[in-house]
């Protein structure tokens, strides 16, 4: 009788050890509909994203008070930009800096100049923004060479 509650009592211990582990914050399991991209279109001028975002290939409208430089969006990229990464990056601007512009362009104290649209944004915007979006990633593969040793 003892083994069986040792037994038990280890086997409970590993299974909440377990859960332990888990990320509360992962992505696992998130899931959002498809969108519609010319609704996305939309949104995106109507946040005036424009203002300080743009497009590769992606003729959008001038908007007077916009000042360069423009973090681009889209483009060639190394790394598939999934669904996940866009979302984030537009209700959570400061988890990732944009790369390859000067600090103080991007940032103010360490937090992303990009507004945080969270409270004025739809769910439906964001994820139509997210639709329009993600077909401007072109994503290429690296060639790489590879010494070869005698």
């Amino acid at each position: 009788m003892k083994h069986i509650t040792v037994i038990a009592t280890l086997a409970a211990s590993l299974l909440a050890m377990g859960g332990c582990g888990t990320d509360r914050m992962s992505e696992k399991g998130f899931s959002l509909p498809e969108g519609d991209a010319d609704e996305g279109r939309d949104a995106f001028l109507y946040m005036h994203c424009h203002e300080c975002h743009t497009i590769a290939g992606v003729d959008l409208p001038r908007l007077e008070l916009a000042d360069p430089p423009f973090v681009e969006l889209g483009g060639t990229v190394s790394k598939v930009k999934t669904y996940g990464e866009l979302v984030t990056a537009i209700i959570n601007p400061s988890h990732k800096l944009a790369k390859g512009y000067p600090f103080a362009e991007v940032s103010n104290g360490g937090k992303s100049k990009m507004p945080v649209y969270n409270g004025f944004m739809t769910v439906q915007e964001l994820i139509d923004i997210v639709m329009f979006l993600q077909p401007h990633y072109d994503v290429f593969v690296p060639k790489y060479e590879y010494r070869a040793f005698p």
